[in-house]
């Protein structure tokens, strides 16, 4: 099971945010988020080897498949069961499958834009602020590959159309957060609605399959559609 990165003891959450430092950097920040043994590790390091990961593999995938792209990256050990790497992961694969449909995007310069906006999203606000990351992540994605800004007019409703939809997606499953489930959620969701808003053929699989719930101390097992058995 996967829980602190220093001690694998459980973490806990608090409705109220303390100091606490580091343990990898030694910042001092504001944190809602321990383990049990007072273990605190900032999002910027909890993140940052999966995030270097995402973008390079992102870079060469060649899939029109997004689930299929995420898949391969949530293999890797440097993306955790949990953790705000997941805020950059939906939506990098989203735009590296995309660009493999035929969306006219720089690609590099949209994964690292993604990277940006992705790591400014903080761990932990499905629960705290009601909106998952995951489908934070595709709207940033969606922006980027529209180039939608706060003046835009069809693209900016576009973009929270499509995050509305991942949330109502994503609610109806249900608590407690599992940023895997999440993330095939938000990625089935908006390959659909890029399919119908954006006419670009991107695939999912008929049944997607998750293989991480021995990670996953909270996993709903068979109330998730995505549990593997």
């Amino acid at each position: 099971m996967e829980e602190c990165l220093i001690c694998a003891r459980p973490l806990r959450y608090d409705a109220r945010e303390t100091e606490a430092r580091c343990a990898y950097c030694g910042g001092v920040f504001f944190t809602r988020v321990r383990c049990e043994a007072g273990h605190y590790i900032c999002d910027r390091c909890h993140a940052a080897q999966g995030v270097e990961l995402i973008c390079r593999a992102c870079e060469g995938a060649s899939s029109r498949n997004p689930v299929e792209i995420a898949q391969s990256l949530m293999a890797h050990p440097s993306i955790h069961m949990h953790g705000n790497e997941h805020h950059v992961l939906v939506g990098a694969a989203l735009i590296a499958a995309c660009a493999n449909a035929g969306a006219p995007v720089q690609r590099s310069a949209a994964l690292a834009e993604m990277a940006r906006r992705g790591g400014e999203y903080p761990g932990g606000a499905c629960g705290f602020w009601g909106c998952c990351g995951a489908a934070a992540s595709a709207g940033m994605a969606f922006s980027i590959l529209t180039g939608a800004t706060p003046l835009s007019a069809a693209s900016w409703g576009q973009a929270n159309r499509l995050t509305g939809r991942i949330l109502e997606a994503i609610g109806a499953l249900g608590g407690p957060r599992c940023c895997k489930r999440n993330s095939f959620t938000a990625l089935r969701v908006a390959a659909q609605f890029l399919r119908e808003e954006c006419s670009l053929p991107l695939e999912v699989p008929e049944q997607i399959r998750c293989g991480h719930s021995a990670r996953n101390a909270q996993c709903l097992r068979e109330k998730c559609p995505y549990f593997a058995g």
